[in-house]
C-alpha cells in the first residue's frame, strides 16, 4: 500500500498562522488599556472604526502621520532590549502630530519579520501601547507579517501610522511675528533620528553595546536605547491655554533644519547656544568622531526635542505651565528678521 504523500502548508514555508493569532490574543489587554473617547471596535477586524464626533469634536479636520525608527533598531535587535522601541515608534508619529495642533486620536502599528517570536513581538506591542497610554491615543490596529526570506534571523521592522484631530481653523502654525520668544524643551537624548552616524561611531571607539556607558550610568547600548520624550499632552495644554503659535519637533536636521519649517519666509530664528548645556551624550558622539558644531547642530536634537514659538506676552506663564507639566524649558531666543537659523554662543 502506497502511503498518500503529505500536502505543503503555509507552515512548511515559514508563515505561522496560529502564533500570529496567539500574538493578537496576548496584546489585546495592552491595546484595550489605551481606550479613550471615541473608540469603537478592539483588535481583529479587517479595519478599526473611530467616531469623532463621541471623541468630542464638532467640525474637525484630520492630521495623519507615518514614520518609524530608523536604524535605531539595530540597537534593539542586537542587545534584545525591544521594550521600549515601541515607545519610539509612538513618538516620532504624534510629536509631529502636535506641532500641527492636533490632537493625537489613534495609532496603527506594522510590525514585520522573517519569524514571528511571539514574546518578543508581545515585549514591542506592548511598548506601542505604552506610548499610546501616555500620550492620549488609543492603539486601534495595526499589523504582524511574517515574512521568511525577507529578514535575517531576530530582525524585524516597525512602522507607525497616527491620526488626530483639531477643530476647523485651530492649525499651526498661525500668527508667527518677529519678537516672539523660543521655548526649547529637553530631549531624553539622541531620541530616534541620527542612528547611523551613532552607530558608526560606536564602531569608531571600539565599544561593544555591553560595555559600560562613557557618558552616562549602566551599559552603552542601554544608554543609547534611551526613548523618544513624549510631549503630547503638555503641548496640547500650552496650545489650549493660548499664546502658541508654532511648535517645531527636533528631529532629522536638528535644530538648524526644523524650527525654519515653521516660521514665515522673510523671519529667522535667532537660537542662543549658551541657553542651554549640551547633554553628555551629545558631547561624546561629537568628541569621539571630531564633529563640528555646525555638523552636531544639523544631525541631533543636541538636548532640545520639541521647541514652541510663543507671544511675548505669554511666554512667562506658558513657560510655567511647561515646568507644572514636568519640563524642563529654556528660552532658546527669539524670532527676528532673516532667513532660517542664526545661532549666536557656542554648544561646543
Amino acid at each position: 500500500m502506497t502511503t498518500p504523500k503529505t500536502g505543503l502548508t503555509y507552515a512548511d514555508a515559514g508563515v505561522d498562522i496560529d502564533a500570529g493569532n496567539a500574538l493578537v490574543e496576548r496584546i489585546k489587554p495592552a491595546a484595550k488599556r489605551t481606550n479613550r473617547a471615541g473608540t469603537m471596535s478592539g483588535l481583529g477586524g479587517f479595519g478599526a472604526l473611530f467616531d469623532l464626533k463621541a471623541a468630542g469634536y464638532n467640525d474637525p479636520i484630520l492630521v495623519g502621520a507615518t514614520d518609524g525608527v530608523g536604524t535605531k533598531l539595530r540597537i534593539a535587535i542586537d542587545t534584545g532590549n525591544v521594550d521600549t522601541i515601541g515607545i519610539d515608534l509612538v513618538a516620532m508619529c504624534v510629536n509631529d502630530l502636535v506641532c500641527q495642533g492636533a490632537e493625537p486620536l489613534f495609532f496603527l502599528d506594522y510590525f514585520a519579520t522573517g519569524k514571528l517570536d511571539v514574546d518578543q513581538a508581545t515585549r514591542i506591542i506592548e511598548g506601542i501601547a505604552e506610548g499610546c497610554a501616555r500620550s492620549g491615543c488609543a492603539l486601534i490596529g495595526g499589523e504582524t507579517a511574517e515574512m521568511p526570506g525577507m529578514y535575517h534571523k531576530g530582525d524585524f521592522d516597525l512602522a507607525g501610522f497616527a491620526v488626530g484631530a483639531m477643530e476647523r481653523g485651530a492649525d499651526l502654525p498661525r500668527g508667527v511675528g518677529a519678537g516672539d520668544v523660543l521655548l526649547g524643551l529637553a530631549s531624553d537624548g539622541v531620541h530616534s533620528n541620527g542612528y547611523s552616524f551613532v552607530r558608526k561611531v560606536v564602531e569608531l571607539s571600539g565599544l561593544g553595546w555591553d560595555a559600560a556607558s562613557p557618558f552616562s550610568e549602566g551599559a552603552l547600548g542601554q544608554a543609547l536605547l534611551a526613548p523618544t520624550r513624549l510631549y503630547v499632552k503638555q503641548a496640547l495644554k500650552a496650545v489650549r491655554a493660548g499664546g502658541v503659535h508654532a511648535l517645531a519637533h527636533i528631529t532629522g536636521g536638528g535644530l538648524t533644519e526644523n524650527p525654519p519649517r515653521v516660521i514665515p519666509e522673510g523671519l529667522a530664528c535667532e537660537i542662543d547656544l549658551d541657553a542651554w548645556t549640551l547633554p553628555p551624550v551629545f558631547r561624546w558622539l561629537a568628541e569621539t568622531a571630531g564633529m563640528t558644531e555646525p555638523e552636531l547642530l544639523k544631525t541631533f536634537n543636541c538636548g532640545i526635542g520639541m521647541m514652541l514659538v510663543v507671544a511675548d506676552d505669554c511666554a512667562d506663564e506658558i513657560e510655567a505651565l511647561l515646568r507644572a507639566e514636568g519640563e524642563t524649558v529654556c528660552r532658546l531666543g527669539r524670532v527676528v528678521p532673516g532667513e532660517g537659523v542664526i545661532y549666536k554662543g557656542r554648544l561646543l
